[in-house]
């Protein structure tokens, strides 16, 4: 097994010969963490499932429109680690190149441009941008309460 949570990310990806392996880093790819292999050492394999349900529940609950998915995959953060234009005319960037978070697109209808969805340890960013991540603008920055496997509170 190449992974510690058990999904083929490994296998896919194209930057395995810098990564150093999930197994052989103990979940520290890349030099950073994986969210995912950071799910199982605290929880197992019910940890991990646990952790990506809950996520993708607050995702969906954002209120976003056409805002909704199904699943989460494992994106290293140099994928997604755009450059937002902040008012000043500054850019910045919120993720980490080395970390592995959870991720997904989700297409606009009626438009060219996507969602992209990222969580991280105690995070969630959603951001809308073009093809291949042209002209990206923040949607969303939110700090969780605890990391990716909060707990949900009490409905009353």
């Amino acid at each position: 097994m190449l992974s510690i949570c058990g999904m083929d990310c490994c296998d896919r990806c194209d930057r395995r010969g810098d990564c150093g392996g999930c197994v052989q880093t103990q979940g520290h790819p890349f030099g950073g963490s994986c969210v995912a292999a950071e799910c199982v050492k605290k929880g197992g394999a019910q940890g991990l499932a646990d952790c990506k349900s809950a996520l993708i529940g607050e995702f969906n609950r954002l209120g976003i429109p056409h805002l909704h998915i199904e699943e989460l995959h494992l994106l290293n953060g140099a994928y997604v680690n755009l450059e937002y234009p902040l008012p000043g005319g500054q850019t910045v960037k919120f993720l980490a190149d080395n970390q592995v978070y959870w991720g997904n697109q989700v297409e606009i209808p009626g438009s060219e441009r996507c969602y992209g969805l990222v969580a991280g340890e105690g995070f969630l960013l959603v951001a809308e941008y073009g093809c291949q991540g042209a002209q990206p603008e923040l949607v969303l920055y939110k700090r969780r309460e605890a990391g990716p496997a909060a707990p949900q509170g009490k409905e009353k």
